[in-house]
């Protein structure tokens, strides 16, 4: 598949920010970039860099200040949110108040976008379902209520219900947040294989810069004063670009080990 027929998402000239009654809030202008099918690409930077404002711009929750967003060929505002929710499905880091909701029930709802809110679910529906829950791992926790979940748990959910949607793009906000380590790496592996076994887009914002960038893809970075960046993890450490987007007296990136070193 040549490079054009993989791109996914096109962002042209996108300018993210929020809109006020003063005035626009700028955060970062001139964003050029593409997300393509069958690859794992995460978003790191600072807090505060923008990184849940990108996310959100490109999944149709915030409105661009300038440029435009390109889904599947076609501007993000054409699209009705039914359509959009077949081809987009988002995993954010806000809590969702779901007491005396199982995880089953959080998952199907991933469903809506074919059936309808309250429709009833069909075969491919559940089977859907069934395979999400099980690439999560969660499956024997189908019958718990959301309540009686680790954090880690709800966010499992949360993903299961993101993949039974059925979309060929994913979007996450710092999926593996409330995760340990070991937890963190394996989520971020299922992530990759999925991208690149399913042939999905899966772009996830990060702070976990060590694993990011051992199973990214592609990395995009982001910060205010040094704009943005994107390229493979090999080609960022070796250009210096992870050194001056990280560049803390205490931490430095090496990149034959491909590593961030703690100064002591």
């Amino acid at each position: 598949m040549s490079m054009e027929n993989r791109v996914a998402i096109e962002l042209k000239n996108l300018s993210i920010g929020y809109r006020n009654r003063g005035g626009d809030t700028e955060i970062l202008t001139g964003i050029n970039a593409s997300l393509l099918r069958g690859e794992f690409t995460c978003l790191i930077g600072s807090n505060g860099a923008g990184k849940s404002t990108l996310l959100r711009t490109i999944a149709g929750f915030l409105s661009p200040l300038a440029g435009e967003v390109i889904v599947e060929g076609k501007k993000l505002p054409d699209y009705s949110e039914t359509r959009l929710a077949k081809i987009i499905s988002v995993v954010l880091t806000d809590r969702m108040t779901l007491n005396n909701v199982s995880v089953r029930q959080v998952v199907e709802m991933g469903r809506s976008p074919y059936t309808g809110f309250w429709g009833t679910l069909g075969k491919e529906d559940r089977d859907a379902v069934n395979e999400a829950m099980a690439v999560v791992g969660i499956s024997h926790l189908q019958n718990r209520t959301m309540d009686s979940l680790s954090d880690g748990e709800r966010q499992k959910t949360m993903i299961a219900k993101a993949l039974a949607q059925s979309t060929p793009i994913i979007i996450l906000d710092e999926p593996s947040a409330f995760l340990d380590y070991p937890s963190k790496a394996d989520l971020m592996s299922l992530l990759a294989s999925l991208a690149r076994v399913k042939n999905k887009v899966i772009f996830q914002s990060t702070h976990d810069l060590d694993i990011a960038l051992q199973i990214a893809d592609k990395v995009w970075m982001l910060d205010r004063d040094k704009g943005f960046t994107i390229g493979t993890p090999s080609a960022l450490g070796e250009s210096g670009a992870l050194n001056r987007y990280f560049d803390r007296s205490s931490l430095t990136y090496n990149p034959a080990s491909e590593r961030f070193i703690v100064k002591t």
